[in-house]
């Protein structure tokens, strides 16, 4: 019997044929259509298919799309049942075979439309949020930390006011490079984003894995490291600080505000404006109370002022870091451009309010040091406010501490929140694992990314050296400014017609870039061994990209260990990817 059957219930019964079963013809075979051209792009990321699995998902789609096109013109009623792909399977194959289609090469600044995320960060921060954020990077544990090692390379009181205001010029000219670079490019990411677009993939990673071993957990830490210090300070007056309990408080603020910091934006954000005024509140009893003391007439810590400045460039170079550690984070609002109502106002806007005034402030707090502790004091103490208040403030010098340690609390929690979207967006990217680039469903945060960067910060307390600390962070800091700002060169030559809606005169880059050269290349000879482990740091991040980001073909058992890794994290944090 050639003809096919099949049991058909409710079907009238022909004499000729068994009960509840229909004979049926084979219906007539579709003319074949032509089928179209078409190159198919499969997704490294998300599929990890063997040759055999994608022959038989490209026929299987190839299948759905004749049998779309042959219902138009056939009876499907008289055809033999076939395996119809669920909705899942047409999903997946959809997914997995997404037709190319030739893109334009766009400036690096232009997002196309099907670039746009259902779940994203949100843009929650205004003006007055971005002023409080840079301020509260900028304006921490800095400022009552690193006059000590200024004034340390400089050898001179004159000589460290001049790398003061210098450090402030700097910051201020690297902000309008750095307003025209987070305006044309309007993405998070900061310098990692700026150095993708002007130098490709490979810089920019190194960008990533240095920032993120190095820059970001070494500032973290620092930061906690002088809130234990001046938490500690008042109970242990005449005597040394006992390392451990420094460690278990500064261990204990990271985690704190990691969790706070994944829980709620808007709160932390909300807290900055509190920190602001702890911050400005300390300066301010710091600035007037060393006015009053100089006008006094207690001038003569400035006498022969300039009398044993160092003359090596390479010390004078070192004296920078300490300086530019000081102002580190005026370029960190860049990071989280995507969370920023109208960046393209609200960004320099923020920019040019906050630089200025942290400028002014920090000169003026290192001549009301200047004015009450002699250069050997300064020198000598371990919390230079803390001893400041002491010379000055007798019993209410209480006060001074706490507010220094609010200060520093402050500016960890922004720090952790701004360097977190940092790594969350090179996990986006694919240079980073899936895992860190997930979203909280309820909170909208980066959750795995903030953990992951609070445990590397927890590994830097092992030292409590801050200032060899500095000398790291503050090396690699000023690397990778220099690559962001030849970026910016590099997109003015490649790109000269990218809409740029802040467009700084060509000089201010280039004199720019050459202070950065100075301070990358000077210290080698000053700090080899800082300046070296930073270097060696760095270049190892490139046999790291060729064998996890360059290499796609990798194992069967290590791209299912990667999607297990991102699958475990979803689960454990409610997180999922932007799509």
């Amino acid at each position: 019997m050639t003809n096919r059957c099949r049991t058909v219930r409710g079907t009238k019964q022909s004499s000729h044929t068994l009960p509840h079963l229909v004979f049926l013809r084979a219906a007539p075979k579709p003319l074949p259509l032509p089928r179209p051209r078409r190159r198919f792009h499969i997704l490294p990321s998300s599929s990890h298919h063997t040759p055999r699995e994608i022959t038989r998902l490209r026929s299987e789609k190839s299948i759905l799309t004749t049998t779309t096109i042959s219902t138009d013109t056939t009876d499907t009623t008289s055809m033999p049942a076939k395996r119809v792909p669920t909705s899942d399977t047409t999903e997946a194959l959809t997914a997995e075979l997404e037709p190319m289609t030739p893109k334009e090469e766009r400036p690096p600044g232009e997002v196309g439309e099907d670039e746009t995320q259902k779940t994203q960060l949100k843009k929650e921060l205004g003006l007055l949020e971005g002023v409080a954020i840079i301020l509260g990077i900028i304006v921490g544990s800095g400022i009552f930390i690193s006059p000590k090692g200024v004034l340390r390379e400089t050898g001179s009181v004159g000589m460290s006011l001049v790398v003061w205001v210098m450090c402030g010029l700097m910051s201020m000219v690297g902000a309008l490079c750095y307003a025209e670079l987070g305006t044309s490019i309007p993405k998070s990411g900061g310098d990692y984003a700026y150095i993708n677009a002007g130098f490709g993939s490979l810089p920019a990673f190194l960008f990533l894995w240095a920032a993120n071993l190095i820059f970001v957990p070494t500032t973290n830490a620092i930061m906690a490291l002088a809130f234990a210090k001046y938490v500690i300070q008042p109970f242990f007056p005449n005597c040394d600080l006992p390392d451990d309990a420094v460690r278990l408080i500064a261990a204990l603020s990271i985690c704190f505000l990691t969790a706070l910091n994944c829980w709620n934006v808007r709160v932390t954000t909300k807290l900055q404006d509190f920190f602001m005024v702890t911050k400005i509140g300390a300066l301010l009893i710091v600035i007037i109370a060393g006015i009053v003391h100089l006008c006094m007439g207690n001038t003569g810590n400035f006498h022969n002022s300039f009398q044993g400045t160092s003359t090596e460039p390479g010390e004078i170079a070192v004296s920078f870091y300490s300086g530019i550690f000081s102002y580190a984070g005026w370029n960190y609002l860049n990071f989280m451009t995507e969370e920023l109502k109208n960046p393209f106002v609200n960004l320099p806007r923020a920019i040019y309010i906050s630089l200025p005034l942290v400028t002014l402030v920090y000169v003026m707090a290192n001549v009301a040091y200047l004015a009450v502790l002699s250069p050997v004091d300064m020198l000598a103490s371990d919390a230079i406010a803390v001893t400041f208040a002491d010379r000055l403030m007798g019993s209410g010098s209480w006060v001074m501490p706490l507010l220094v340690a609010l200060s520093a609390f402050g500016g960890l929690s922004v720090h952790i929140m701004t360097s977190s979207r940092l790594c969350f967006v090179g996990a986006r990217q694919g240079h980073f694992p899936d895992n860190l680039a997930l979203i909280n469903c309820k909170c909208n945060t980066p959750m795995s990314s903030l953990i992951f960067l609070g445990l590397l910060s927890l590994v830097y307390l092992s030292t409590t050296d801050i200032y060899r600390l500095i000398d790291y962070a503050s090396f690699v800091e000023s690397s990778f400014i220099l690559c962001s700002i030849a970026s910016l060169l590099y997109m003015r030559w490649k790109y000269p017609d990218m809409e740029r809606p802040i467009k700084v005169n060509i000089i201010v880059p280039i004199a720019f870039l050459l202070v950065c050269g100075f301070l990358v290349f000077l210290p080698l000879y000053v700090r080899p061994y800082e300046v070296g482990m930073g270097l060696l740091i760095t270049g190892s991040g490139v046999p790291a990209y060729f064998l996890f980001v360059y290499w796609e073909n990798k194992p069967k058992i290590v791209r299912t260990a990667l999607d297990q890794l991102t699958v475990w994290t979803q689960l454990l944090f409610v997180s999922v990817k932007t799509e």
